[in-house]
């Protein structure tokens, strides 16, 4: 007896530790903005070529319909197959890096001048930094340095806060053509937001990068952060920009964190028929009466963001949000994360009793999880978190692909 319970112990020893190690070996970001951008684009058919796909589509299974891979040396190229038909029938492409940019950092604001066939787009970011040398870790903000969040979420931790103002790019609610990215992109008129908004993110990103020596910003630990229409850019801006360390969608409801297929199923909330097509491309109303037909659907947005780490955050008193959604699509996603035994990077938090838009208090110790681990390597805590208010609610019924 005493030899099998040995044998026993050495087993969960050896499966702990491969565990671990799987973990160190995946990276929690990376030093480019896409590593697959050159992996070959999938067939893109049209609408009427599209077949219907009653549940979520599995984020595992190649376009092409070939098969399917949960293997993360496949990982990049399965994203990146994601990310081509979200901005082939959702958002329109976000442009890539330009050849021209310059930054500079003077009177704590980071300018960045991106020049594109003649034309130039200036953002600036003004930036709080804490004392001391650094390099610090960053949170971008949409809006305001901390975003929705309590800036002392960040202050008290020593991460500075960089403002990103997205109407230097384009306004709330575009004017297609007429905008500041329109300049640098006549052609790209017909995209939506969440093409132009991240493609700012980025931008702003290679400043950073640019002015590293004068700027002591650790750009290995960068996060984002924005709430309801914010919350949904910084799905989209962590999903496309892999030197993104972390991601914190706060309240992002329909066309963020929740599943156009499920909002389809529930009240009054925000469906894909009822969304705001200036955030998108006017065709994407195609699918209002063919959500069943999307290739993809928002926890593959999500999914996109591993191996990195997300935390969505939920707020179930606003009906318009699809909180309910949201929930089916988190647990869906999750499967990615945990497919690739790093489940501690992706976390949920869906909490009623607040305001929209302020952080409560019960949330805060997900959020400042979150910061510690990915912001700041405390691996001491925990951030496997799954908090939410839909106990009767089957989400297995949408995920055949578990």
């Amino acid at each position: 007896m005493k030899t099998i319970n040995h044998l026993m112990l050495v087993l969960c020893c050896c499966i702990a530790f491969l565990s671990c190690s799987r973990q160190q070996s995946i990276p929690k970001v990376y030093s480019v903005e896409n590593r697959g951008k050159d992996f070959e684009k999938p067939v893109l058919p049209d609408l009427d070529e599209l077949p219907v796909v009653e549940g979520l589509t599995d984020p595992f299974a190649w376009s092409d319909g070939s098969g399917r891979s949960t293997k993360f040396s496949d990982w990049s190229k399965r994203r990146n197959e994601i990310a081509a038909e979200i901005q082939h029938y959702e958002t329109g492409p976000k442009p890539g890096r330009p050849d021209s940019i310059s930054a500079n950092f003077k009177n704590d604001t980071l300018t960045v001048n991106i020049t594109v066939n003649g034309k130039t787009l200036t953002l600036k970011s003004g930036i709080i930094l804490p004392d001391g040398e650094g390099p610090f870790p960053a949170v971008i903000g949409i809006g305001r340095g901390s975003g929705s969040l309590p800036a002392d979420l960040f202050s008290e931790r020593n991460i500075a806060q960089i403002t990103y103002d997205f109407s230097q790019v384009v306004a709330w609610q575009q004017k297609r053509g007429s905008e500041p990215i329109n300049k640098l992109y006549p052609d790209l008129a017909y995209i939506g937001s969440y093409a132009a908004w991240p493609w700012g993110v980025s931008r702003l990103i290679d400043g950073l990068e640019l002015v590293a020596d004068e700027l002591p910003i650790d750009l290995e630990h960068l996060a984002i952060t924005g709430c309801s229409f914010a919350g949904k850019m910084a799905l989209f801006s962590g999903a496309f920009d892999e030197r993104i360390a972390l991601t914190i969608a706060q309240e992002s409801g329909g066309g963020g964190a929740a599943a156009w297929r499920v909002s389809e199923t529930l009240g009054e909330v925000e469906t894909l028929g009822r969304t705001n097509y200036v955030w998108f491309m006017e065709s994407m109303s195609q699918f209002a009466n063919h959500v069943q037909k999307l290739p993809f659907d928002h926890h593959e947005l999500m999914a996109m963001i591993a191996p990195r780490a997300l935390l969505v955050l939920g707020n179930p008193d606003y009906e318009w949000l699809a909180d309910e959604s949201g929930y089916v699509s988190c647990q869906a996603a999750k499967r990615v994360w945990e497919t690739f035994g790093i489940a501690d990077r992706f976390g949920f938090s869906i909490v009623a009793g607040h305001p929209h838009c302020q952080l409560p208090d019960v949330q805060r110790p997900e959020v400042e999880a979150f910061l510690d681990k990915f912001l700041l390597d405390n691996d001491t805590v925990n951030t496997h978190v799954a908090i939410h208010p839909f106990p009767e609610v089957d989400y297995n019924k949408w995920i055949d692909w578990q």
